[in-house]
Formats: structure tokens, sequence, C-alpha cells
């Protein structure tokens, strides 16, 4: 039999490089393109990590100190813990939505500020507005590892029980608070446990 010419070599060598290439490639696709909000979590459907943050020092609301996040501040009612901080752009972004949903009565919102100063968290919020009703502080990103946050901004949203129900990757948008956020608050409010309810995905 004779051997394999110089080309055919060249292409059994390449081989490899390309299937990695290929895969790298689809990887890439699954993860960045379409809506980075619908990336899953393990954490959904299962009750909340344990949470006890110090609050924002200096942060206050007529005159009061806003408190901390511990795990109280996660059940009782359907809530939102949105993770964000100062320098990040995306968050001034979703800010207004923030504001508007902190004026709906079914809902609790939480935040939880992310490796940030604290004078430049309040300088952000004195500025922006102040959508939480507690705030709780990750300095070193602890939390977040166990909560399985990729990055900021990110939303969960809880069942009254305490149990994760959702996760939004990204900021916020009014398109997922109309088709995914509020439909969720509803089922939430009336009573269906975060493990039967179902998110339905946003319409194309």
């Amino acid at each position: 039999m004779s051997a394999p010419s110089p080309g055919r070599r060249r292409i059994f060598m390449l081989l490899p490089v390309l299937v990695f290439a290929a895969l790298a490639g689809l990887f890439f696709v699954r993860l960045y393109a379409g809506d980075p909000s619908r990336i899953p979590s393990a954490l959904v459907g299962r009750p909340a990590p344990k949470l006890e943050l110090a609050p924002l020092s200096g942060l206050l609301r007529d005159a009061q100190p806003v408190p901390g996040l511990t795990p109280a501040d996660l059940t009782g009612r359907v809530t939102l813990m949105n993770v964000w901080a100062s320098w990040c752009a995306p968050c001034r972004e979703e800010h207004p939505i923030l504001m508007a949903l902190s004026r709906d009565p079914r809902l609790r919102l939480v935040g939880l500020n992310y490796k940030d100063a604290p004078d430049n968290a309040r300088r952000f919020l004195g500025q922006y507005g102040l959508p939480y009703a507690a705030v709780g502080v990750d300095p070193n990103g602890r939390a977040a590892i166990e909560w399985g946050v990729y990055g900021v901004p990110e939303t969960f949203v809880l069942a009254p029980d305490g149990t994760i129900a959702h996760k939004f990757v990204g900021p916020l948008t009014e398109a997922a608070v109309r088709d995914t956020l509020m439909p969720l608050v509803e089922r939430l409010s009336s009573g269906v446990s975060a493990s039967t309810s179902k998110v339905r995905p946003p319409a194309p």
C-alpha cells in the first residue's frame, strides 16, 4: 500500500484542530447567541441558599438605616433579589424598571451589592433611586458564588416559601417583565408553588 500523500497527511493532522474549532464555535453560539436571560440555573426549584449579609453602611431611607439581608427577607411573599453594582453599566439600564417594580404591592425587592465600594454604591442609589427594601453587601463575592451568579446584573425570583422560581441573567427588560416575570409573579402570588409553576418562554 502506498504512503499517504503530503496533502492527505496535512489534512489528517489538521482534522483534530478543525473538530475542536467547530465544537468551540458551537459552544460560543449556544452560550452567547439569543437571550442570555434564559441560561438555566441549577438552583431553580430548590430552596434559596442561606443569606446573611451586612447592610450597606450609611444607606438611609426616611432617615432610617436600610437593613442588610437575612433568610427572613426571602420568605413570606414573592421576592426579587437583584444582584447589582455601581460599576455595572447594564445595572443603570435596568434601574428604572426596578424602580417601577418596587411600587408593585405584590413584590418585595431586595438587593445584593456585589464587589462594590460602599461610597460608590450609595452614590449610585442616590442618583438613580432606591428600589430595595433591604440591601446586603457581598464585598468578596462569596454569597454570589453560593447563588451561582454568573455576573451582574442578575435577578432571582423567589416564591413565598423561599424557593427559587426563576433566574434572569442580564438586565431586566420591559419585554422580560411583561412576558415572563409578571405572569410568574401572578401565579406565585396565587399560591402556586415554585416547583409546579412553569415559566413560559417569551413569544418569538
